[in-house]
């Protein structure tokens, strides 16, 4: 006897609940835990079948059913091939992602400098007030389990977490689950004390596990990733004589060429959560000491799931100001458009 669709999803909800609850589970649950519109005497000889199958088994007399070692298996081959798959297209999702945004990047910011005639730099987008997405727990040897932790902005991280002794699959299923369901959708500060001592009483003796993924948590969502910047026409700095001699020139195209500054200078504009808008800065008003001869005009562009970045114009104080600003406020307005046309 196969295993057709009807099949599988029945002995999915079976196992789901009973991980969930502990108890047998019987055909009127598994009728709220499916999609199929079965009634329970459907539900009922379906299971009939599973147990004939060894799929599943009847503790007791007019009880209900509960997963057998063989459904187990079943479920967590599955389940890991699904999760294997979906992790495969994400990573080629990404990937082609970030190349389109790569070049559209720079295609922004050489508009920007040709369209106003001044030097112009744009960040990639990085994610703030990070989110968990899944977390997937899954065995690479004997005394090591790979975590691999997807926040939004779809941000992989993997971490290798070693265990004293050898963990079924079982036990790496109720894990996944458990966690799954505890911190989905937290942000690192909302996984308190609290969270974390219940979560490690449920885990019991693999309480060590726990706090080795919060730390791999943690760590992925705080570690800092290398800022990409990418700026065009810092050679329109010429074009005007209060920046043109050897020595300011000399400063402006360094700060360009090092982006150290412009990295300091995208962090304080994203630090501000709540600044979304255009900020001018005026000659010493400018946090770029090399700068402090020039205007800087910068904008927050935002992409959804957290993703944000900083566009900027860098110029004399003598810039025109309603242009560069009517050009940035269109420019963020339309990057999430632009964005979307090249997926």
């Amino acid at each position: 006897m196969q295993l057709d669709e009807r099949k599988i999803k029945i002995m999915q909800a079976i196992i789901r609940n009973y991980l969930e609850t502990g108890e047998p589970v019987g055909s009127r649950t598994i009728s709220k835990y499916t999609d199929l519109n079965l009634s329970s005497a459907t539900i009922r000889n379906e299971m009939a079948d599973l147990e004939e199958m060894g799929y599943i088994l009847q503790p007791h007399t007019s009880a209900g059913r509960i997963p057998s070692d063989k459904g187990y298996r079943l479920y967590v081959d599955t389940m890991m091939e699904e999760k294997d798959r979906e992790l495969e297209e994400l990573k080629e999702m990404i990937l082609e992602k970030e190349d389109k945004m790569d070049n559209l990047l720079k295609q922004v910011a050489k508009l920007l400098a040709v369209n106003t005639n001044y030097a112009s730099m744009i960040s990639a987008p990085t994610v703030h007030g990070n989110k968990l997405k899944f977390i997937q727990l899954s065995k690479v040897d004997v005394n090591q389990l790979l975590a691999v932790i997807v926040m939004e902005g779809n941000v992989i991280k993997n971490n290798i977490l070693s265990v004293a002794q050898e963990l079924s699959d079982e036990i790496i299923l109720k894990l996944n689950i458990m966690l799954n369901t505890y911190l989905n959708g937290l942000a690192l500060e909302e996984i308190n004390l609290a969270l974390i001592t219940s979560l490690k009483q449920q885990a019991g003796i693999h309480s060590g596990i726990i706090g080795d993924v919060i730390d791999a948590i943690a760590e992925g969502i705080k570690a800092e990733e290398d800022l990409e910047i990418y700026t065009s026409g810092a050679n329109n700095i010429f074009k005007y004589p209060e920046l043109a001699d050897q020595r300011r020139a000399s400063e402006i195209i360094n700060t360009f060429e090092e982006k150290q500054m412009l990295t300091e200078l995208v962090q304080e504009t994203l630090s501000d959560e709540a600044n979304t808008g255009i900020q001018v800065y005026i000659g010493n008003e400018t946090p770029i000491q090399a700068m402090k001869d020039c205007s800087v005009v910068t904008a927050t562009y935002e992409l959804g799931e957290g993703m944000r970045g900083t566009i900027g114009i860098i110029g004399p104080k003598r810039m025109d100001y309603d242009k560069v600003i009517g050009t940035l406020k269109r420019i963020t307005h339309q990057l999430d458009d632009l964005y979307k046309n090249k997926k």
